[in-house]
Parts: C-alpha cells; sequence; structure tokens
C-alpha cells in the first residue's frame, strides 16, 4: 500500500529553486532514508512532506489524499497524520517530563506506557527537562510527538551532537518506533553508519535535484557518480585505460570512470591471478586496515584484515 507519493514537487526561494522535480513514493512501514550535501534540499523536502510549507509546483499526496488540502485551513500548520522532528526542537523549561508528554498526550495509559517504553523514557517521567542530557531530551521529543498517533513520522538529522552511547539508543528505538509501534519513518541523515544498515531505500539530493534512488546495497555498489559514491564511504576511482591492469574488473563505458570500494579488492598469494603493487601506506581502522596500493602508477586502497601487511611490501591485488 503506497503511503507517501511526490509528484514532480518543486519550490524556489528568492527565485532560486531548491527542490526540482521530486518524485517518489513510500510504501507503508518502508524505511526510506534522504542523503545529500548541506544545502541539497533535504530539510525542505521533509518540510513541504508535513505540510508545513506548501509546494511551488507538483503535489504530494499522504494516503491518497493532498497533504496540502488537508492542512489549507488549518490554524496550526502540519498534517495531522504526519509528525516532523527537526534538528531545532524545543522542551519547555523547568517542567517534568510526565507533564510534557501529558499535555500532547492523546492515548490510553496503556497505549502511553508502551510508547515510553519504546522510546526509552520510562525512568524520565519525574525528572524535569532541565536535568537531562542531549539525547534523553532528544527521545522525550519523539515520544511528546508520537503521542498524537501520527503515521508517518520525519526525523531531520536525528544522530547530529549526539556521542556513542546516545546514538546507538537512538538507533535502537527508531527502530522500535517502526517495529512495534507500526509508525512509518523517512530519516535525513549524513553519515552511512547511521543509514546503510536501515534503509529499505536511499534518495540521494544535490542541489534539489534526485540524482539516484535505491536499495542501500544498490546505491553502496553501484553510485551513478563520485558524488553519490563519496556520500557513502570510501571508494576507488579507475579510469577506462588502467581497468586492464586488473582482472575481473568490467568496464561499461570507454569513457567512465569505474567507482569500486576498497573491500571489492582483495589481496591474493603470488600464485593467484592479480595486478602486482606496492603498499604506499596503511590506515589502521580498528577491525580492519586499508591499504593503499601502487599498481603501475595507479593508487587504489584496498580494505585488509589482520596485521600481515607492511608498507614497501610488494603485493597481488584481485577484484573479488
Amino acid at each position: 500500500m503506497t503511503l507517501l507519493k511526490l509528484s514532480s514537487v518543486k519550490k524556489a526561494i528568492a527565485q532560486d529553486f531548491v527542490l526540482q522535480d521530486i518524485s517518489f513514493t513510500q510504501r507503508k512501514l518502508q524505511k526510506i532514508v534522504v542523503a545529500g550535501e548541506t544545502g541539497s534540499g533535504k530539510s525542505t523536502l521533509l518540510k513541504l512532506i508535513s505540510g508545513l510549507a506548501r509546494p511551488d509546483e507538483g503535489e504530494i499526496f499522504f494516503e491518497q489524499k493532498s497533504v496540502h488540502d488537508a492542512v489549507f485551513e488549518k490554524l496550526v500548520p502540519g498534517h495531522p497524520g504526519i509528525a516532523y522532528l527537526s534538528q531545532h526542537f524545543e522542551l519547555p523549561k523547568f517542567l517534568r517530563v510526565e507533564q510534557v508528554l501529558e499535555y500532547a498526550n492523546m492515548l490510553s495509559a496503556e497505549e502511553a506506557a508502551t510508547l515510553f517504553e519504546v522510546c526509552q523514557i520510562s525512568h524520565l517521567l519525574k525528572r524535569k527537562t532541565d536535568q537531562l542530557s542531549g539525547g534523553e531530551k532528544q527521545r522525550i521529543a519523539m515520544a511528546r510527538l508520537l503521542c498524537s498517533s501520527p503515521r508517518l513520522l520525519l526525523l531531520d538529522e536525528p544522530f547530529s551532537h549526539l556521542d556513542l552511547p546516545h546514538k546507538n539508543t537512538l538507533k535502537d528505538v527508531i527502530r522500535d518506533i517502526g517495529e512495534k509501534l507500526k509508525i512509518t519513518c523517512v530519516l535525513v541523515s549524513h553519515d552511512p553508519d547511521d543509514t546503510l544498515p536501515w534503509a529499505d531505500k536511499i534518495i540521494v539530493l544535490k542541489d534539489g535535484k534526485i540524482v539516484q534512488q535505491g536499495t542501500p546495497d544498490k546505491i553502496y555498489r553501484e553510485p551513478v557518480n563520485e558524488y553519490v559514491a563519496g556520500l557513502f564511504g570510501k571508494y576507488n576511482v579507475i579510469p577506462p585505460a588502467k581497468a586492464k591492469l586488473f582482472p575481473g574488473l568490467k568496464l561499461k563505458s570507454k569513457t567512465k570512470n569505474i567507482l569500486i570500494r576498497p573491500e571489492s579488492f582483495s589481496l591474493v598469494g603470488p600464485t593467484k591471478k592479480g595486478a602486482t603493487g606496492k603498499i604506499k601506506k596503511i590506515n589502521f581502522l580498528g577491525g580492519f586496515a586499508e591499504a593503499e596500493i601502487d599498481v603501475d602508477g595507479q593508487i587504489v586502497t584496498v580494505r585488509v584484515i589482520g596485521n600481515h601487511i607492511k608498507e614497501g611490501k610488494k603485493v597481488k591485488v584481485a577484484v573479488v
């Protein structure tokens, strides 16, 4: 079932297009990530979907009805079935958490208890809002939005400025919001570690346009250009003229560079088929290392497990 549909949406600010011809659909409980550099239009897109702003052209449908027809005559902006958590959310000061949530609550006592458990804030209800960490405040702001029983939750850079423990807690909460509360989510984030494991679909924006959309695996392994590749991690650029150095590397175009991830190469034994090169530099990254290898003047980065390599050593590089 299609929950959300955008058709040829455009938005301009001061005669400059912020978004151009944005079209995509989202099924119920499908997890979508919107990715792109700062200024690519990600936050504006969420505001349009939520009904906080109107497109200049195109249509946005939520549950087969126009989002902006539904909010046109409302005194308070926004669609009642869509919750939007901005990067710049605020909580009332000096109130207890339970008071903040009570003012917004439209749930039964049992439903509210389940929500607070999912958001991992049950132990915070008696605290005042000025006694909370940034991660705790964010989860309470999210719970306050969910007290109105939305069917779609829009999250704008929810992991920004969070330390690793609070980030991991929030990841669990967002997963449980979908699985246990059956609320569909759209998430904006710039970190592939946060988005690739979670998303069902990724939409990449550049200068207000969609440059690629697809599954995380497709976006990661087959980026359409270096902009998309760079958003999701390190990559190698192999010119067509150098492709023959690496047996098994598929050349799709005689003029287009090949973009290939470090883990798509491996080091093989001297009797195996591969390209001979010399290790110029090793970057240790915890569970693995990335070796920069010179193969006949072409530098490639290869992901390596273990500590059996050293700078200056001759190795053979093969395509996995």
